[in-house]
């Protein structure tokens, strides 16, 4: 009891350890695990493990088989959920690089790894092949804390999170496919009779998948199923696909799961969100406890077996030859430069995935006999493991050698989607800034997305908004929302990490009624709030520019508008195009020249230039 307890709260302070020095969770996780398992031999009284679940046997955590059970069932949930994850309009959106990461730079790896698997540690080419299947895999469970706090061009950062997201499921179905080849291969040749085996797990595999997928859909949008049973009847079914799949066609099941997920992630249903926070909740406490099982479970006879030359070797091979060929032989073409690409090629951590089917896989060929599969688990671990720590702590360092970190913060991120914020948007964007807007609605979102401007679903009580990589190079915040608490909210808990050079909100009704109270925070006006923007967008829908002399007819036009309910100020826009956010002071610019440039929403000064015409702005 003691150690299971143990467990899951060594397993809950690591996760807490990577949060807080924003590093992959996988990295504590397997450092606590080998603390407790094989390095606990060389420092306890008897020369035992403190933590010892035993695959086999009638002692441990997991005497028999339930280790491999446990270990089975919470690689399902997790490749599940992984599953969820893949989108088919994502893959449609993405440059053409991030497809040819997913397949080109994947044969490159598989074919580049398994070869150096053989040649240097002299494995089997079932072996070597099963081992750089599983290294195929980034995952962005290891690319995200790391990327999250280097500014980077949004193409770079855009790649690599994407390819870990879409690799994912790709990785774990090629490593499963690899290990029911040697599977039911092993004694029979690789015969006609091995290749039916094969048939019958791909069959099984896609045909439950698939049908328990839109089964499910269907009772979920059909309401069959209570609002409070649907997280837990969920996750019972996508055990049972789990378990009926292996049993008609053995180790189908691991695919079958993948396929489920992949099939429900690409379908409309109305809890699909809320489906996935669970699948992640609960996925988060699986790999805390998985990880530092299978951690433990290595032995240090395990770890004798890689401690040589052969693996430094090995490591360098995929890592500074094999992970850079694929990136480039799959960017050749593309719009990236010469230091994106080696960026790219530099940052390509091992994830969660790999290392737990490693285990998974590598056990059950040891204990079959399989020549050579004593290797696999620590292997892939020391991949794993080797080369997180390795990104994680020169990735923001590599990125200012070769060029590819941004010194200044420049893009927008707007709170809400509403008209009010899409016609700000628009205008932002055609201007060339790079602007991101988040809203709980999912229909703003839509509108956003449908005039071409990037927007995703999001709220912003949630964490989750941090783990966003395409917002690494925001360094403006607007909260325009119509609830000032959440715009207080907005300013408060994320002004620093995304307002590092200017955080607004719009003024609320007091505050309006109450110019002394003017906020430093405040945005375009202090005598305009929500209310009026939304009213000033519904009845002259388009931003304008007015060419300005000197700082007194700036100061006059802001006097202006604040006597007219129609017109509001937004932006001071210099003679090189720079855009400055006006605040509710609007007194803050003491270098306006002839030249400068009023931009400001709602019905126009006579003769001045409509960036965003009525036509248009009806978003």
């Amino acid at each position: 009891m003691v150690e299971l307890a143990g467990i899951i709260i060594l397993g809950i302070i690591a996760q807490w350890v990577a949060w807080r020095l924003k590093l992959p969770a996988i990295l504590p996780l397997i450092l606590i695990g080998l603390l407790v398992g094989p390095i606990s031999t060389l420092y306890t009284e008897d020369g035992s493990k403190l933590i010892e679940p035993i695959w086999n046997g009638t002692k441990g955590l997991f005497p028999g088989e339930g280790l491999y059970y446990f270990v089975s069932l919470a690689i399902s949930i997790i490749l599940f959920e992984g599953g969820l994850t893949l989108k088919r309009s994502e893959i449609r959106n993405v440059g053409p690089v991030i497809t040819k990461l997913i397949t080109l730079g994947s044969l490159v790896t598989f074919f580049g790894a398994g070869i150096a698997a053989h040649f240097i540690f002299g494995l089997s080419w079932q072996i070597s092949f099963l081992f750089s299947a599983l290294i195929i895999v980034t995952g962005p469970t290891v690319i995200t804390p790391i990327l999250r706090n280097i500014p980077l061009k949004k193409d770079v950062s855009t790649v690599l999170k994407w390819e870990g997201i879409l690799i994912d499921p790709i990785g774990a179905l090629a490593a499963v496919l690899v290990f029911e080849f040697i599977s039911v291969g092993e004694g029979q040749g690789y015969t006609l009779t091995a290749l039916i085996e094969f048939g019958k797990i791909l069959l099984f595999g896609f045909t439950f998948g698939f049908t328990f997928a839109h089964g499910l859909a269907f009772a979920i949008k059909k309401n069959f199923i209570p609002h409070y049973l649907l997280n837990v009847v969920s996750l019972s079914v996508v055990l049972l696909v789990f378990v009926e799949s292996d049993l008609f066609a053995h180790e189908s099941g691991l695919l079958a799961v993948v396929v489920m997920g992949m099939v429900m992630g690409n379908t409309d249903l109305p809890n699909l969100k809320e489906l996935l926070y669970f699948k992640e909740s609960l996925s988060v406490l699986l790999i805390s406890i998985l990880f530092i099982l299978l951690a433990a479970n290595i032995n240090i006879t395990d770890l004798d077996l890689i401690f040589n030359w052969k693996t430094a070797i090995l490591f360098a091979t995929i890592v500074f030859l094999i992970r850079p060929l694929g990136v480039f032989l799959s960017a050749a073409g593309s719009n990236l430069k010469l230091n994106e690409k080696l960026f790219i090629g530099w940052v390509g951590p091992r994830g969660i995935v790999a290392a737990g089917i490693a285990s998974l896989f590598g056990s059950k060929l040891v204990s079959r006999g399989e020549p050579g599969a004593e290797y696999i688990t620590p292997l892939v671990f020391v991949i794993v493991l080797g080369s997180v720590l390795l990104n994680a702590t020169t990735a923001r360092f590599f990125a200012k050698i070769v060029g590819v970190f941004l010194r200044n913060s420049e893009g927008i991120l707007i709170i809400g989607a509403s008209k009010v914020s899409r016609l700000i948007a628009e205008y932002l964007h055609k201007n060339n800034r790079h602007v991101v807007l988040i809203d709980n609605n999912q229909a703003n979102v839509n509108k956003a997305k449908k005039i071409g401007l990037e927007a995703f679903t999001a709220n912003v009580y949630s964490d989750a908004l941090s783990d966003h990589i395409e917002l690494n190079d925001v360094g403006y915040l607007m909260a325009l929302t119509g609830n000032s608490d959440i715009n207080n909210y907005a300013v408060e808990k994320f002004g620093k990490e995304f307002g590092e050079n200017g955080s607004f909100r719009l003024v609320n009704s007091d505050e309006m009624n109450d110019p002394e109270n003017n906020p430093k925070e405040g945005l375009f006006s202090h005598t305009d709030d929500f209310i009026k923007l939304t009213e000033t967008v519904r009845k002259y829908p388009a931003i304008h520019e007015t060419t300005l002399k000197d700082k007194e007819q700036y100061e006059g036009l802001i006097e202006i508008t604040k006597a007219d309910e129609n017109i509001i100020p937004l932006f001071l826009k210099s003679l090189d195009g720079d855009l400055k956010i006006i605040s509710s002071f609007s007194t803050e610019f003491n270098d306006i020249t002839e030249g400068y440039r009023l931009v400001y929403l709602g019905k126009s000064f006579e003769g001045d230039v409509t960036n965003v015409d009525e036509e248009t702005a009806e978003v």
